[in-house]
């Protein structure tokens, strides 16, 4: 860096005066393919410190719906919440969890319980949807890693956190339903 000193006056003193060459700025990083970036929450070891989910709301609340039973028009009995962990958001960088409002009826013929069909995003009494499951479990058997670090894979490439023993549940019921007759 060339830089060319002259002096001014300024009040009673002598000041060296220094003007700098304009150098090209240095352009913006572009990524393109290569590139390496590193993982933004690398090194984090509590499930707390992760970023914060991206919620999504689904609305399965209906005012009357067949029961399953009679086919009877039965009208809603209750209003209800349940959250599940889905595959995350890669552009954000953040999980992704659905907020599902549903219905329960009561048939007033028949006096059967039942509620809006959720089956298609997740099975009874689950966390997380069929998507983050499959996944975990072929990360496992066709991907051949350990539990732990499938869990950690997730969680880079998926953006879903599911503790490795919710995955070692998850493969070895699968055995179980795979296993041949006797």
């Amino acid at each position: 860096m060339a830089a060319r000193k002259g002096k001014t006056r300024v009040g009673s003193r002598t000041k060296p005066e220094v003007q700098q060459e304009s150098l090209p700025e240095k352009p913006a990083p572009r990524l393109g393919p290569g590139e390496y970036l590193p993982d933004p929450t690398e090194g984090i070891t509590r499930v707390e410190d992760l970023p914060q989910p991206k919620l999504i709301r689904i609305n399965r609340n209906v005012e009357r719906l067949a029961c399953p039973r009679c086919g009877h028009p039965a009208y809603r009995d209750h209003v209800y919440t349940r959250r599940l962990h889905d595959v995350g958001d890669l552009d954000a960088g953040r999980p992704r969890e659905l907020e599902i409002t549903y219905s329960q009826h009561c048939c007033s013929r028949c006096h059967k319980y039942f509620n809006t069909d959720t089956s298609d995003l997740a099975a009874p009494f689950s966390h997380y949807t069929h998507r983050v499951i499959s996944l975990a479990v072929r990360t496992v058997v066709e991907d051949g890693l350990p539990y732990e670090p499938a869990s950690w894979r997730l969680w880079r490439d998926f953006r879903v956190f599911v503790p490795w023993a919710t995955i070692q549940n998850w493969v070895e019921a699968g055995e179980k339903k795979g296993d041949p007759p006797r």
